[in-house]
């Protein structure tokens, strides 16, 4: 799939490697999108691979003097949700992430890797659009930004120019007297492509929309604005006789396309119904709060306020090809192991290492039999190239009982008889340690939510579930 692999340690160098061979090379961070279609050799030129997860500082989100919320380039969904400044200033963003893929998914991939990916489908374009994002982009040539409302050119093509990295995301805090929502709508409630989504802020000021943005994905080749619709709300107030004319006009921006998810009819009409649904919400939403009402700051934005990251970075500067050794800790236990170029770190647990507890379903992130923690956090092993895997710290199911005791959730899956085939079973246990060690008493929505990401093919969830449960309220390991 590639035949070299660069793990680098700065932007500079980053961009150095990339302006050698532009047209043979490709950034990988999250990778959650770039690797399935290397996997399915959609990249027959590319050469080099140039990993910037190792650079330190680009998992940052930070708030300027300026009243402009920054998304570096690392920062992955899960990041994004966890975080106070979007969750209070912009959570139209936290809802689009929080309806990307699974737990597994959102550790990985990047808000920046969705807009370089470009699909009409997107879930966090149509957020960052409404939003009127700033995209800056760097090269050996020096930097520009481009508006991403200019960004996209068509199905997976943007105006980013080959010898380019993404390297922040630029977004204008709302006014005060903004409202908005994100809804999709897929075939099943996570790891779904969306059939159809849309993105809504209104600014109304007076009971008078005195700003309109309405942006749709998966119904065109881009993701579009509803022009029609925002010129029917600009200068008008949000009343519930505006609303069907609004959501009817949002059929003039679309193009939908008949395909495996969807037919266009159902696209276009699915899309009328969530631009009408988002409306009357929003509608309610002021009718009870008063148009007129501030919400409440992060801060007072005097000043510059920044959060930081929370991963571990390795100062590395390597480049990595067939038959190279990567080194890492399974289990609390240092190893070395070879490595080609189409190795992801599934086959190296299990080929390499014997580890076969790690199962492989369905090689595409879809179904979670190959969850294990990266660094303590879920990740889909079939869609982390080997080496990124390089002085990462790594736990299989192998690995989770100790002293010779199983897991307190090894227990409660015997307990509760949530082993059938048992073959998602180590999976949905490591997803499920995960969550116990960052919440310990989780309810059972957010259980659900914490195993989202794996597909149980005996249909037994609630016992997984009870089992979850039942090892939440259990004292110890």
């Amino acid at each position: 799939m590639w035949e070299n692999y660069f793990v680098v340690r700065s932007l500079d160098e980053a961009l150095d490697v990339l302006n050698k061979e532009p047209e043979s090379s490709r950034i990988i961070a999250g990778g959650t999108d770039l690797f399935l279609d290397l996997k399915r050799k959609q990249h027959p030129k590319l050469k080099n691979l140039i990993d910037i997860t190792r650079i330190p500082n680009l998992d940052q989100i930070w708030l300027d003097s300026n009243d402009f919320i920054h998304i570096a380039p690392l920062v992955n969904h899960s990041q994004c949700l966890n975080n106070k400044i979007i969750n209070q200033e912009i959570p139209i963003l936290s809802q689009a992430c929080a309806s990307v893929g699974a737990p597994q998914i959102r550790n990985a991939g990047t808000v920046a890797g969705n807009v370089v990916t470009a699909s009409p489908a997107n879930d966090t374009i149509p957020s960052l659009m409404a939003l009127d994002a700033q995209l800056s982009l760097a090269s050996v040539r020096g930097r520009r930004t481009v508006p991403i409302n200019e960004m996209f050119r068509g199905v997976r093509k943007t105006e980013i120019e080959p010898d380019e990295i993404l390297v922040d995301i630029a977004v204008k805090i709302p006014s005060q007297y903004s409202v908005g929502k994100f809804h999709k709508i897929g075939l099943r409630n996570s790891q779904a492509i969306s059939v159809a989504n849309v993105c809504i802020l209104l600014e109304i000021n007076e009971d008078v929309v005195t700003n309109a943005s309405i942006t749709m994905g998966a119904v065109a080749p881009t993701v579009v604005h509803a022009e029609e619709s925002e010129a029917i709300l600009l200068g008008s107030p949000l009343t519930d006789e505006y609303i069907d004319d609004v959501a009817n006009a949002a059929t003039l921006s679309i193009n939908p396309i008949d395909d495996i998810r969807s037919s266009a009819e159902y696209r276009e009409d699915v899309s009328v119904v969530l631009v009408r649904e988002i409306l009357r919400e929003l509608y309610t939403r002021v009718e009870a709060k008063g148009p007129s009402e501030q919400r409440v700051r992060v801060q007072d934005h005097k000043g510059y306020h920044q959060e930081n990251g929370s991963r571990k970075f390795f100062s590395i500067s390597s480049i990595y090809k067939t038959d190279d050794r990567i080194q890492f800790t399974v289990n609390g236990r240092e190893v070395e192991c070879s490595i080609t170029n189409i190795t992801t770190l599934s086959e190296v647990l299990r080929e390499r290492l014997g580890l076969t507890g790690t199962k492989i379903g369905c090689e595409e992130g879809e179904c979670g039999a190959c969850t294990v923690l990266m660094n303590g956090k879920p990740v889909m092993s079939c869609l982390v190239p080997a080496p990124r895997a390089d002085k990462a710290d790594i736990v299989t199911i192998e690995g989770v009982q100790k002293n010779g005791r199983l897991h307190k959730l090894q227990e409660a899956f015997v307990e509760e008889g949530a082993i059938q085939c048992g073959f998602c079973t180590p999976g949905f246990i490591l997803s499920g340690i995960a969550l116990l060690q960052d919440n310990p008493k989780p309810n059972r929505a957010e259980i659900v939510e914490a195993i989202s990401g794996n597909i149980c093919r005996c249909t037994g969830y609630y016992k997984i579930i009870s089992a979850i449960e039942t090892a939440a309220g259990h004292s110890g390991a």
